[in-house]
């Protein structure tokens, strides 16, 4: 290395929500964490992120060449097909099946309901060609793929119906992909810019329809992400950045922007992943092993279960649905993902009353970054969940992201008066304490259903509180559970895009092969897994990570021989044999007493798909207060205010600084704990405490 060059060390996380975009910068050499947080610009994210990088380059002195990288998560994926504004996509399908993602599983999620209405495709009936092709489920070839068939059909959707992309998935190609690959040769040199999703590459899992459905929504998403994609690239060169771009899965790994161009749909739920690999890392350091991440923002709230310092996970996730916890309700993909529930209950949340039944109701629909809530002063008529605590007392007006967004009192109490309390003939704060009950038990119930699924008992629980809002209402949320211990980190208003720096760089591989475990073809496996392997490696190497550090985890769904659903397998290695079978089978029968707490020792075992999960280590933070935000030597204890509490009328709360708070400090509730990005809310009878990671720890009692 010549003299002039300089080591690039600085990472930034890059956290786009509904209403704030939200960023941690770390650098290692200098042992610096700095934050930010900036309204999100929802006609173009990049304008917040690119503001927001400037930003704290300017407050910390480094120079764009400085970053190594930038790690970026995104919603725009999820909302894109919510919001039904993708690509125009044609499919092409094998003779007799172009209405498989129409037929789906032929069950209907609600029974009773006469009058039911299932998700509406992605790619409508007249933009769905057969091609005259058949592999069997050995991967046999029954019929020769109809090139000229291929070629004519390509030319129907792209020229005649003016496709954008296109999603080829035949039968049985997760077994043998060659009719997939051959086809899209014949495509791309008819169209060698025409984005293209072959199923056999984007979900090689059997089961037609989710691995059918599954490539429609990365083609409908896969012009719009590139676009995104190329664009944000440009505005960082712009701005002097010269490192590299990565993105977060849905799984919680990180990886290349070539990936998230190529299989965008692996990144449908790349932002709430973030907080959940935010509170894994927080929980390890703690040394808690039962936790419920909560992560509130401006539009959302999103919980997960982490155990043993990482999330749950699962491996198909439902976009689009028609009801929202209504499951097959929505569109089915085969992609790994965090397993956590999304609610909508965020800060920006709208309140109003039914006009039917004259309740008062809190959300989904949310008022984002424009026009924000009323207290913003940006245009917003309609209180809010953020509007309901100012009025509580929770929220200072004048501290609100540290000074910078005055909250407007008088404005809102007016909203609440006329458009709340009037209609239901309560004073405006009892309108604002039931905007505030009605959240906190909608997030409650949720969060109870979850655990409930999983056999899970919330009060064995700690809760790790964050985001923007969750910080304010955890204490009433672990009250409604019985949770007795809540857990708040330093910097919790952006611990989401810390999320980003402390995930590893991770990617996972599957392949379906079927077979009864006493028959497995253990050749046809070894090579199975050792192609994954290798494919796993090099895209963990090509994203950053030392070849040498990466591991490789393989697993198996399984199941018993008849049953219609699998559960996730530890396998002994990455070469097996009949050797490996006794452990294999007590792997199984453990996962499964897990699952059900039962056993049916005596029945046969079948294998349905192999993964490989290759990991790289993660980066190790300890968040401390720089610059600006240190008040060393500075009073803690900042003064008073009242706040409203359910049951407990107006209380007096002391009122702290965050920053100004040190290892081993202690106090009781009722408290309000402040810093720049979020206030903690501590009820009557908790107890506070500060440990050495600066975390404050609140004891229900």
């Amino acid at each position: 290395m010549s003299m002039a060059a300089k080591a690039r060390t600085a990472r930034i996380g890059v956290d786009v929500g509904g209403t704030f975009t939200d960023l941690v910068l770390h650098d290692p050499a200098s042992d610096l964490v700095h934050v930010g947080k900036l309204l999100t610009t929802p006609e173009d994210p990049s304008a917040a992120i690119i503001g927001g990088i400037a930003r704290l380059l300017r407050e910390t002195g480094l120079e764009p060449s400085d970053l190594h990288s930038v790690v970026h998560g995104t919603t725009l994926i999820t909302n894109t097909i919510i919001e039904r504004t993708g690509a125009k996509v044609g499919l092409l399908a094998t003779e007799g099946f172009r209405d498989t993602i129409e037929i789906g599983r032929e069950t209907r999620y609600d029974l009773y309901d006469l009058f039911l209405e299932m998700p509406p495709t992605l790619v409508p009936r007249h933009r769905r060609l057969e091609i005259p092709e058949r592999i069997d489920v050995d991967g046999k070839v029954l019929l020769a793929l109809d090139e000229d068939a291929v070629a004519s059909a390509a030319r129907q959707l792209v020229e005649g119906e003016s496709c954008e992309a296109l999603a080829i998935a035949f039968m049985h190609s997760y077994r043998s992909p060659a009719h997939e690959r051959r086809a899209a040769e014949i495509v791309r040199r008819l169209y060698p810019a025409l984005p293209l999703s072959l199923s056999a590459e984007v979900a090689p899992e059997i089961r037609e329809y989710e691995r059918t459905s599954t490539a429609c929504a990365n083609a409908y998403v896969q012009p719009l992400m590139q676009r995104y994609l190329d664009r944000l690239e440009a505005e960082l060169g712009k701005l002097g950045f010269v490192g590299s771009l990565y993105v977060m899965l849905s799984g919680g790994g990180i990886t290349t922007v070539r990936e998230a161009k190529e299989y965008p749909i692996r990144l449908i739920e790349s932002g709430p992943a973030a907080g959940a690999m935010a509170a894994s890392f927080l929980a390890r350091l703690a040394g808690l092993d039962r936790v419920i991440s909560f992560d509130m923002g401006g539009t959302t709230a999103k919980m997960c279960l982490v155990e043993d310092g990482a999330p749950d996970h699962k491996f198909t996730f439902e976009a689009g649905r028609v009801r929202r916890f209504q499951k097959g309700s929505g569109l089915p993909l085969k992609v790994s993902v965090v397993d956590m529930i999304e609610i909508g209950a965020g800060g920006g949340s709208v309140a109003h009353v039914d006009a039917t039944s004259g309740l008062m109701k809190v959300g989904p629909r949310s008022a984002g970054a424009v026009p924000g809530p009323v207290c913003y002063g940006r245009g917003g008529t309609q209180p809010t969940v953020t509007d309901a605590d100012l009025v509580l007392g929770r929220l200072d007006p004048a501290y609100f992201l540290g000074g910078e967004l005055k909250l407007d009192l008088e404005r809102v109490n007016g909203a609440f008066a006329d458009g709340i309390a009037a209609q239901i003939d309560v004073a405006p704060q009892d309108a604002a304490l039931g905007v505030q009950r009605i959240v906190d038990e909608t997030m409650a119930a949720a969060t109870r259903m979850h655990l409930a699924e999983k056999g899970r008992d919330p009060r064995q629980y700690t809760i790790i509180a964050f985001g923007g809002a969750g910080p304010v209402h955890a204490w009433n949320l672990a009250r409604l559970l019985k949770v007795g211990r809540v857990v708040v980190p330093l910097g919790a208003g952006v611990a989401s895009a810390l999320g980003f720096l402390v995930a590893p760089p991770a990617t996972e591989m599957v392949r379906s092969y079927v077979a009864r475990l006493e028959r497995v073809d253990w050749p046809h496996v070894n090579a199975l897994l050792s192609e994954m392997e290798q494919l796993g490696r090099d895209l963990l190497t090509e994203a950053g990570a030392d070849p040498a550090r990466i591991t490789c985890t393989p697993t198996a769904d399984m199941r018993y021989v008849g049953q219609g659903f699998e559960i996730p397998v530890r396998l002994p290695s990455l070469s097996l044999s009949d050797a490996d079978l006794p452990i294999i089978r007590e792997s199984f029968f453990a996962s499964y007493r897990t699952h059900f707490a039962r056993l049916v020792e005596d029945a046969s075992i079948e294998v349905l798909s192999w993964r490989v999960a290759c990991v790289a280590p993660s980066t190790d933070i300890r968040i401390g207060v720089r610059g600006s935000l240190a008040t060393a030597g500075a009073s803690a204890h900042r003064g008073e205010r009242l706040v409203l509490f359910e049951g407990h009328g107006w209380q007096t709360c002391s009122v702290y600084d965050r920053y100004a708070l040190t290892a081993g400090a202690t106090f009781s509730g009722p408290a309000l704990i402040e810093e720049r990005e979020s206030t903690c809310v501590v009820g009557p009878g908790a107890q506070v405490r500060v440990d050495e990671m600066k975390n404050l720890v609140i004891e229900l009692g």
